[in-house]
């Protein structure tokens, strides 16, 4: 698979950010739910009067009810419409789109840039309280409530086991012919003066669930219900846990997606493509 761009063609990076609150996630769906990619093609194709819809290519397809700050896609256009509507096509975006989900910049990607596969890390925050009184009403979309006091330093300790390339297929919602092997480049919890608590997950990648049930594993640790040795022993099993709960999605939020050099952009699609085995394995997981 080629990240050239068909002749003729302009390949424009999305910079952009949205509430997952109301949306069916990111990807379109055939049944017709609401989604982000759906808004942002619609809106496309309407403010470009175009009469064919143009697909985005997304950094981290999120589920129903995440949110994004810090959100990539890219998406080719005629390099003919691209002239014509470069100047004005962010403020034509900003009055077509609904006020959930905003483009923050349209940008000509360099050469072997790709949304999806040039991407060398993501980075997502998990935002907690464990307030007795519940989650400030202002921030009820973006914060869960767990009704234990948490222990920071004991999640802390658990997560480091975590971190590092490993088999997260304990961790994951399997899908058929995917790999679960992910490298974990950090995952920490600092609880903010405002008492909210706040997990920085970031990985070359994510399977389907991973940050929301490492959380989960971890709020168990927290709260004192699962010993600190806990989460390791689930990842080392391989297997998924009934006990590893996947927490609510509203308190994760995509913050940023990191990208290499602009001369290392194709040889890293190339990479990531490739399906990956820890050292030693005896086949593909």
């Amino acid at each position: 698979m080629s990240d050239d761009v068909q002749p003729g063609f302009v390949r424009v990076r999305l910079d952009l950010s949205y509430d997952g609150r109301d949306f069916s996630g990111w990807a379109k769906q055939a049944r017709g739910q609401r989604t982000v990619q759906g808004e942002i093609e619609d809106a496309l194709k309407t403010v470009t009067r175009s009469p064919e819809t143009f697909e985005l290519t997304v950094a981290g397809r999120t589920d129903a009810g995440v949110h994004a700050r810090g959100q990539v896609a890219h998406v080719d256009l005629p390099g003919e419409l691209w002239e014509e509507h470069r100047e004005k096509l962010l403020r034509r975006l900003a009055g077509r789109l609904p006020h959930d989900v905003r483009v923050w910049s349209l940008t000509e990607a360099p050469a072997g840039f790709n949304a999806r596969f040039s991407a060398v890390w993501r980075r997502y925050a998990y935002r907690v309280t464990d307030h007795p009184g519940g989650v400030d009403p202002l921030l009820r979309g973006h914060v869960l409530w767990h009704d234990w006091t948490l222990d920071v330093d004991a999640m802390n300790e658990a997560a480091a086991a975590l971190v590092g390339e490993h088999d997260f297929a304990a961790y994951c919602k399997k899908r058929e012919g995917a790999t679960t092997i992910r490298t974990l480049q950090e995952l920490r919890w600092e609880r903010r003066p405002d008492g909210i608590m706040e997990a920085t997950v970031k990985a070359d990648a994510f399977c389907h669930n991973m940050v929301r049930s490492l959380v989960g594993a971890l709020l168990f640790v927290g709260d004192g219900h699962r010993p600190v040795d806990w989460p390791g022993k689930v990842l080392a099993a391989g297997v998924r846990d009934s006990a590893v709960h996947v927490v609510r999605p509203h308190g994760l939020t995509l913050e940023e997606v990191g990208y290499p050099a602009d001369d290392q952009l194709a040889a890293r699609s190339r990479e990531a493509r490739n399906k990956r085995t820890l050292p030693g394995a005896a086949g593909c997981c």
